[in-house]
């Protein structure tokens, strides 16, 4: 049976159809789900950065007016962790960072719950701390888990220990023999970013309930998988009695990757036999908020007398925080973002993931993609200034293309990012630049490229024909504010059954009810759950025309589904309607449904041995990006403004161009943030200072500039009808861009982020100190385990 679907009719320009319903505020998110009837709960959190846990005593609480339940480490006895299980619930023995969950109280009223709170004791003994990645790293430094060795380790055989949480390498070709060669030029940089808060407007939180033996879970996540598997987890029981359902999302970024509020609401659900909500303020929010993460990072690069890059090294410390978190998963990506874009002719990369007494991170859009591509992109301006060659003949010169090997050895199909540099040129000649606008303020311009790779993985979908002939998607994956699961893959399944995306109906996230899903994020939802929801679509197909066959008299390769019916091809309106076909086939052969899988095809192979500590050494589906802008800096404020910002991006197929030109929009205003904005600091005692939106400055609108988009079709893609993922690859170089255009503007070499005035400033005036990571060894064996 031909089975071929035009993926053209999946490209519609479609308006989300959640918008009226946000923007009205008639959607219901966990917060709301909330009844009068439940009990509210508050976590109870540490205000020492590290120190020794000598007792905690609840009695007192335990005995106030309106308490019904505490939870402690004694209820979690489990660790708990994404790459290393290395985190416990509740601080047990010791304290790692100022915020650490001591207990949660849940009680009748949050003003009950958090007066019996301030009544617990805990007695402690201050540690010597370690606030930055330095001090941890430095010879005779206080560990933070002196138990390390004792942690189990989803993927075994990477390099960690001491402060050390993880380490990630990468070794392709001889590097030391590129840079001994006489006729190589040398430039070394040092780079330095800070953490960036996601500030999603819903906190996370949880609403749970334990009943017939079992765990609810109602949450705010973009993996209820990984609730459901960490809340079992840390209490020590079967999966199976753990249920997670997701209601609309307020908002994600990453953030909500987390698993740790979930558990206690369980936990306190079981105790007290009710139903209890426990959700973050807004400045618990801010101060344990996951941020992206702080990182150094130091590279030098060898080039050839002809302008191609022979040799690159470099090092990337990760800071943690307390525990290892998404970080030792994201490790892998240094691989697949600093050392990609450029063909390199030999490669090696240390990825270091160090624990400090700080707040832990997590991830956020483009997770370390968007730092690596700051990293990447002013090394590689600094590198054409050292040669005096063009930074945009430099790019085209080494850019990856068809058959170019990856850092790790991975081939890459296709020349994307060369045309797409000259589509750029186009772009700007079409619209011009805008240098008169600056004034008598600095004007610079800039051009980057960035590569991001798409976690693609497991996913599950089940479709259901109902007999209106609307049709059912069960997913667990979350729309969590992107349009995947509201608008792309719906439009897939409908162009598969020949009906219009209004009649798909999305099914919420609810893990007894649909398969397992590896998460929403990273840009993997319209392919993976697209090819899932695809692979359900072809059983529905068959299934649907097969009785149509025996209606109509036809063999089902001579059957198109369009426009709601089942017609003969080539002969439009005979036929009949699906409903039709659906009710002949619920008496006869019974409903039709069908569920479908999909995983990473496994095409893309790194070379063997050559990375060590990685999740994936090589990445079925890479996105590629160019970002330019102009900007206007003032000296004698070190304001920065953003006059123009041009983007082409690799979309693979935009099935939903408003939908994909939104979202680069939006990703590209939370890039200039990171960029230029948005600053996190930490206190003496390694806490976060900020505590809400009053004092962390995110874009606002007098920010926002509108992005000359052009999209980029055909790229090779695994993804459905030639997709990719778009929403991650938007914001990785913004912060980038924004970098190169400020120095290009001000002459000066920048190193940092972000750029906010008063560093802009320093660099104007001259008295912006210059990084040179003295903690980052010069040699390769300074800055690996043995």
């Amino acid at each position: 049976m031909n089975m071929e679907v035009d993926p053209r009719l999946a490209v519609m320009d479609m308006p989300r159809r959640d918008a009226r319903d946000k923007v009205t505020g008639r959607t219901r998110f966990m917060v709301d789900m909330a009844g009068n009837d439940v009990l509210r709960a508050v976590v109870m959190r540490a205000d020492v950065g590290s120190a020794r846990i000598l007792r905690i005593d609840t009695s007192a609480a335990r005995k106030m007016r309106g308490v019904r339940g505490i939870a402690t480490a004694e209820d979690a006895p489990l660790l708990h962790g994404i790459g290393v299980m290395d985190q416990p619930l509740f601080a047990r023995d010791r304290i790692r960072y100022r915020g650490e969950p001591i207990c949660a109280i849940a009680a009748d009223t949050l003003e009950q719950a958090r007066a019996a709170c301030a009544a617990v004791v805990v007695e402690t003994e201050e540690m010597p701390a370690c606030l930055t990645m330095a001090e941890a790293l430095a010879p005779g430094a206080p560990e933070l888990h002196p138990d390390w060795k004792s942690y189990d380790c989803i993927v075994e055989g990477a390099a960690r220990g001491g402060n050390i949480a993880w380490e990630a390498r990468v070794l392709r070709g001889d590097v030391d023999a590129a840079f001994a060669r006489p006729d190589v030029t040398v430039v070394e940089s040092c780079f330095r970013v800070g953490r960036q808060s996601h500030f999603p407007f819903e906190p996370r939180g949880a609403v749970a309930s334990f009943e017939d033996g079992r765990y609810h879970v109602i949450t705010s996540t973009q993996v209820p998988w990984t609730v459901r598997a960490v809340t079992a987890r840390v209490m020590g029981v079967h999966t199976s009695q753990v249920r997670v359902t997701v209601p609309p999302v307020g908002g994600a970024f990453g953030l909500k990757f987390d698993a740790s509020i979930e558990p206690m609401a369980a936990i306190l659900a079981k105790k007290t036999g009710r139903t209890v909500s426990l959700v973050n303020s807004r400045e618990e929010e801010t101060q344990t908020c996951l941020c992206r993460e702080n990182a150094d990072i130091w590279i030098r690069s060898a080039i050839a007398p002809d302008g191609t890059i022979a040799g690159r090294e470099a090092v990337v410390l990760m800071d943690a925080g307390a525990y290892g978190g998404e970080q030792v998963f994201l490790s892998t990506m240094t691989a697949h973002t600093l050392g990609a874009s450029y063909r390199l002719g030999s490669a090696r990369l240390s990825t270091r993931v160090v624990y400090t007494n700080t707040p832990p991170n997590g991830a956020f859009r483009s997770c370390n993609g968007a730092y690596n591509a700051f990293a990447l992109e002013r090394h590689t301006d600094e590198i054409c200034r050292k040669i005096g060659m063009d930074p945009m003949e430099f790019r085209k010169l080494n850019v990856l293309s068809d058959g170019d090997p990856g850092a790790t050895g991975q081939i890459f199909e296709g020349d994307v990012l060369g045309p797409m540099l000259e589509r750029m040129e186009a772009l700007r000649e079409r619209a011009g630049t805008v240098e008169h606008l600056a004034g008598d303020r600095l004007y610079g311009r800039a051009t980057t490229v960035g590569t991001w790779n798409i976690f693609v993985g497991p996913s599950s979908a089940t479709v259901n024909l109902n007999a209106d002939g609307s049709a059912t998607l069960i997913t667990a994956s979350v729309e969590i504010g992107s349009g995947s699961i509201t608008q792309g893959v719906p439009q897939i399944v409908a162009a598969n059954l020949g009906i219009h995306p209004s009649k798909v109906i999305v099914k919420g996230a609810d893990t007894d009810a649909a398969g397992y899903d590896m998460g929403t994020g990273g840009g993997r939802t319209v392919v993976s759950m697209g090819a899932a929801a695809t692979a359900a679509c072809a059983v529905v197909r068959e299934k649907l025309l097969d009785t149509a066959s025996e209606l109509l008299q036809t063999p089902p390769a001579d059957l198109v589904l369009v426009n709601g019916r089942v017609e003969i091809r080539g002969r439009p309106g005979s036929g009949t309607t699906i409903e039709t076909v659906i009710a002949r086939a619920e008496q006869t052969k019974g409903p039709i449904s069908g569920s479908g899988a999909f995983t990473a095809p496994g095409t893309a192979k790194g070379m063997p041995g050559c990375a060590a500590g990685h999740f994936f050494d090589a990445m079925d589906l890479p996105v590629f990006i160019v970002h330019e802008a102009e900007v206007a800096v003032d000296p004698d404020t070190g304001e920065t403004e953003v006059l123009a910002y041009r983007v082409v991006q690799d979309v693979g197929r935009a099935i939903n161009p408003r939908a994909v030109r939104g979202q680069i929009q939006g990703a590209v205003i939370q890039g200039i943030g990171y960029g230029i904005h948005e600053e996190i600091t930490l206190g003496a005692d390694g806490g976060i200072e900020q505590s809400g939106f009053e004092t962390y400055h995110l874009p606002l609108a007098r920010d926002a500039v509108k992005v000359a988009i052009d999209l980029y079709e055909g790229a090779p893609s695994c993804g459905p009808m030639g997709t990719k993922g778009i929403a991650e690859v938007a914001i990785m170089n913004g912060g980038a861009t924004m970098a190169c255009a400020i120095a290009n503007a001000t002459g000066k070499r920048v190193q940092q982020l972000p750029l906010t005035p008063p560093k802009v400033l320093a660099l104007t005036l001259g008295i912006e100190p210059v990084l040179d990571h003295p903690h980052i060894g010069r040699r390769w064996s300074d800055n690996i385990l043995r």
